[in-house]
Formats: structure tokens, sequence, C-alpha cells
């Protein structure tokens, strides 16, 4: 569960850095936290079928149309929520890329799968090359 929040958190602030465009707006916190929910149930559930149905834009455009994918989903879930409004398919554009940079820049801090907040480093990415102390006889 703990997890979950920890997304749904970094989703939440992402989307609250992405009302400061212009064409996307909220009536207050509640309906941010609820896009932020209906963005990730909607990120679960239809992303997934809309990029299979869309796998051979996918391939003709080398991945562009995953941006357009992004922004349906963008744009589905500000009119699902009452209270937040985007206004048009640009808005939600660079709405859903704003979200989508900010929600990886926060994940950087959020390493573990039980949603434990570390600092990435560099010794956290080659732990396997680190030095370690063998205990042992040695044979000369």
């Amino acid at each position: 569960m703990k997890p979950f929040l920890i997304r749904w958190i970094v989703t939440t602030f992402a989307v609250a850095v992405a009302t400061n465009l212009p064409g996307i707006h909220t009536e207050g916190w509640a309906p941010l936290i609820c896009m932020a929910l209906f963005l990730g149930i909607i990120n679960a559930f239809v992303r997934p079928v809309l990029l299979l149905l869309s796998l051979p834009f996918i391939v003709v455009t080398l991945g562009f149309f995953i941006l357009i994918v992004n922004t349906l989903t963008f744009w589905l879930a500000g009119g699902l929520v009452p209270g937040f409004h985007v206004d048009g398919f640009w808005n939600a554009f660079f709405g859903s890329i704003i979200v989508s940079i900010v929600s990886w820049a926060l994940s950087g801090f959020v390493r573990s799968p039980n949603g434990e907040f570390r600092v990435l480093s560099q010794e956290d990415r080659f732990s396997a090359v680190r030095e370690k102390r063998v205990d042992g006889r040695t044979i000369e």
C-alpha cells in the first residue's frame, strides 16, 4: 500500500506543476488529488489497450505516437474529474509532457519496490563493482 501512496503523491505533485500551464485549471486540492488517482487508473487499465491498438502507428512514427496516447489519457482523465479543466488538445499535450517529466524526476528519489525514499547515487547504481571485504584464509 505504501508504494501506491507514494506514487499517488508523486503524480499529484506532477499534476500540480502542470496546472501552472495556461489552459489547465483546477478548483482546489480535491480535484487535483482525484485527477492524479484517475490518471493512475487510466494509465493502468486503458493506456495498455490504447498502446496495443496503436502499435502500427507507434512503429511508423518511431514512438512519437506514444505522446499522442499520453495526451489522450491526460485529456480523458481531465474530462472525468469535476473541478479539473483541460481546455484543449494542445494544452493536454503539453500538460502530459510536464506530468511525465516531473514524475520521472521525482521517481528518481524513490528507488526500492517497498517505497523507501532514497536519493539515487552512483554507489547504488554500481553496487556490484564496489570492493567487498573478504574474510578467510589466503593461500601464499
